[in-house]
């Protein structure tokens, strides 16, 4: 069938990063809006409402309603903060991936950190201090590959992380709601016996989404599991994790250290700036904080416009789409 014209919009700075160059990857026969976040210039109400297809990371109470939407594309993985309520009956919400390779690069710098001082010998040796000189004893390094690597969540972020880990010669644990059989995976556990498997890694990975379920998951009681010397690294979401009761183990030093990419507090389109959290995280020496940028490559921007592409073009011939994450009623 001849594809039938749509109406798109991108709504919003986030989805902005997605649209350079968009028309060459779809016909000419569909329109482009660009519009704000706060939807508050001249027409832009109009379009959101009237668009068929929304690209956005967010729908809430207090935004207008996308009533003739029957394709509502989240650019991001993530679709937390977007009220499926709030959707038309006849609308299909989509997300995208194409992160998970970046992710899994970010992650595996943030664990060959603990074991390859690169950075801090270097700041050594320009001061004339050779504190890792082979052959002094207090100078001896633990090596990556005798670490068992724990992996909360198994979907596209920790599967392409398993792959990596087992080329260092990594042992791979995963908790998951449901067993798991994978070449990559030596050990699995369920939810229920989430101490268990805190207690059995020396780093623990999560890559799990945000939801009722999944909130605060990584509780008080879950950290006490972990080993003393562990790290807890986060590129899920933030409040999958605790916030107090992670800060709490990390001043008490209760487990060894975090790498936190993914935050409970965020800058917003009237506010640019802000703490990540309402806890001194910055102060605190076994902490490495990054401002949730273990996803954010070219290479995914190229994968995830692909996506929107591709679905988009899939709507507009009348064929299934992809990624569905809630469809018609």
């Amino acid at each position: 069938m001849n594809p039938q014209p749509l109406k798109i919009v991108f709504h919003g700075q986030n989805a902005a990063n997605f649209r350079p160059g968009f028309e060459s990857l779809i016909g000419p026969e569909h329109t482009i809006a660009d519009l704000s976040d706060a939807l508050d210039q001249p027409g832009e109400r109009a379009q959101y409402e009237n668009a068929d297809v929304v690209i956005g990371i967010q729908l809430h109470s207090h935004m207008p309603v996308p009533h003739k939407a029957r394709l509502f594309h989240a650019p991001a993985a993530g679709t937390d903060a977007i009220n499926t309520a709030l959707l038309p009956t006849h609308c299909t919400l989509s997300n995208c991936f194409g992160h998970e390779n970046a992710i899994a690069e970010y992650v595996m710098a943030a664990l060959l950190m603990r074991h390859v001082p690169l950075a801090q010998a270097d700041q050594d040796l320009r001061q004339q201090r050779w504190t890792y000189w082979a052959g002094r004893p207090d100078a001896l390094r633990t090596e990556m590959g005798a670490q068992t690597l724990g992996l909360l969540g198994f979907g596209h972020i920790a599967q392409a992380i398993a792959h990596r880990a087992k080329a260092f010669g990594m042992r791979v644990h995963v908790a998951n709601r449901s067993p798991i059989r994978h070449a990559h995976v030596d050990q699995s556990w369920t939810l229920d016996v989430l101490q268990d498997f805190l207690a059995s890694a020396d780093a623990v990975v999560v890559s799990l989404p945000l939801t009722d379920t999944t909130r605060g998951l990584v509780d008080a009681q879950a950290l006490s599991a972990m080993r003393s010397d562990s790290c807890l690294i986060n590129v899920g979401r933030g409040a999958v994790i605790d916030e107090q009761a992670l800060y709490n183990a990390l001043v008490s030093r209760q487990i060894g250290g975090a790498v936190i990419d993914t935050w409970y507090q965020y800058p917003t389109p009237t506010q640019s700036e802000c703490a990540p959290s309402q806890f001194d995280f910055a102060a605190l020496d076994n902490v490495q904080m990054t401002p949730h940028m273990s996803g954010w490559t070219e290479g995914t921007v190229r994968r995830r416009q692909n996506t929107l592409a591709d679905n988009i073009g899939r709507l507009s011939r009348g064929e299934p789409l992809i990624h569905v994450l809630h469809g018609p009623a």
